[in-house]
């Protein structure tokens, strides 16, 4: 029997079908149609179709696979759901990373290609899973707008060259409602899935080039370099059909990046980084993502001049004042960068100390992202209120050697959540690290380009 509220729904490609066939459709392996695709997209932006059948075709989408043309239609379907921005100019250039652990890169490489002369429109995500997002983490500096309009991006990008925003509500909408439901039905790792939300929203925002993060491990969506490079080739396909430039690198997230991990500890990590104080691994891969995007924008002709532009954004103090220019002009406290006092940070410490002498085999990453949510530092429920006062400091990566009662971490938490501390210090030791008793060799950070 024909649903009477779908009855006669036509959109975008002028044709009406029924929820239920589709979702039997893929469940089965059978390809979708652009049509049908279409359809089904613009249904649940518009609220007809429900979350519990959008919630089933997730589901069989992510169980059945979807080939190159339905990832396609499926893109654009999310992209034509909003408004798409155009800027002037070759060198509107943007950066995703499929997030991680630690991974707060975007508050260095942004201020670094803005001062070298690459305007960058970010709009970013919130935490997902076990990862940590960029607009919740910026939301740690007193004031700072996520939430400006459209009109106000444009004109901020415009106006100073580097911006960052949350997903509004004209931008991508079904992948805004969509990104939600992934969240709490298992359907996160999914290439399909993935490339057409990441693309929606780059595609959308104007950019003209596109430099990915793809991360792989452990604390990745993409457990294998294997996986994270058929991700990385689906991107740079997507990008290649709308005549945007893209270079991928595939990055290691089998450890935290980084020494600090939970949102004010970040920032100040960030800003360390800036000042040319920062960890080696944050460092060095903020830097080539900066440099590529620096290259792909036309500010340099090559990656090696635009690499050593780079650099030269950081030791002039040129890249940490467009990062103080970007909190101040989007109403936040700029008095961070040089008092950190002024971010929540959490006033009890409790050390995570190595149980034996060895060297350092392998970190459970997804499991120490989990062990933060556990303090507030992330969310269960979408609805949770997060904590940024919270964190892990590293002191030791893999590779490094230990002996007994060295600390591998400090864990920043409330005076009222001691116990909790306590039991994410023995949950680490007993279920998140490895020792080895011979050396261990350190992980290589990037392992790949592809473009």
């Amino acid at each position: 029997m024909a649903n009477p509220i779908l009855a006669g729904f036509k959109i975008m490609t002028k044709k009406s079908f029924q929820v239920y066939p589709l979702i039997d459709k893929k469940k089965n392996g059978h390809k979708l149609s652009v049509d049908e695709i279409k359809w089904f997209i613009q249904g649940y932006t518009d609220h007809v179709i429900p979350d519990y059948q959008m919630s089933a075709m997730l589901m069989a989408m992510f169980l059945k696979g979807m080939d190159g043309a339905e990832t396609a239609a499926l893109t654009d379907a999310m992209l034509e759901s909003g408004e798409q921005l155009k800027f002037p100019g070759k060198n509107v250039i943007d950066k995703h990373s499929t997030g991680g652990v630690g991974d707060k890169a975007s508050f260095i490489l942004a201020p670094i290609a803005s001062a070298a002369g690459v305007k960058v429109p970010m709009i970013a995500g919130r935490g997902l899973g076990h990862t940590g997002g960029t607009v919740d983490k910026i939301e740690a500096v007193k004031g700072f707008r996520t939430n400006l309009s459209l009109k106000e991006f444009q004109d901020k990008l415009n106006e100073n060259g580097l911006v960052l925003i949350g997903q509004t509500p004209e931008i991508a909408p079904a992948d805004r409602l969509i990104y939600a439901l992934r969240d709490v039905t298992a359907t996160i790792d999914c290439i399909p899935l993935i490339t057409a939300s990441i693309m929606s929203k780059k595609l959308a925002e104007g950019a003209n080039g596109i430099v990915f993060d793809i991360k792989y491990g452990s604390g990745a969506f993409m457990r294998t370099p294997k996986q994270a490079r058929i991700l990385a080739k689906s991107l740079i396909q997507t990008s290649k059909r709308f005549k945007k430039k893209a270079v991928a690198l595939i990055t290691d997230m089998n450890q935290p990046l980084g020494n600090a991990v939970g949102h004010s500890h970040e920032i100040i990590e960030s800003i360390e980084t800036l000042k040319g104080k920062g960890p080696k691994d944050l460092t060095d891969l903020s830097v080539i993502l900066a440099a590529h995007m620096i290259h792909i924008a036309g500010v340099e002709k090559t990656f090696v001049k635009a690499k050593k532009k780079a650099e030269l954004m950081v030791s002039s103090g040129k890249a940490l004042e467009e990062f103080r220019k970007l909190i101040k002009g989007q109403g936040g406290d700029d008095r961070v960068i040089d008092d950190y006092s002024l971010l929540p940070l959490a006033t009890s410490i409790t050390e995570v100390r190595s149980p034996k002498k060895g060297f350092i085999k392998m970190f459970n990453n997804e499991q120490i992202g989990l062990l933060l949510i556990e303090l507030g530092g992330g969310r269960k429920m979408k609805t949770d209120i997060i904590n940024f006062d919270v964190g892990f400091l590293f002191e030791k990566k893999i590779g490094d050697q230990v002996k007994k009662d060295d600390v591998i971490f400090t864990i920043h938490h409330r005076a009222d959540q001691t116990d909790a501390a306590l039991s994410i210090r023995d949950r680490f030791l007993k279920e998140s690290l490895t020792l080895s008793a011979t050396k261990v060799r350190a992980p290589k950070l990037i392992i790949e380009k592809l473009s």
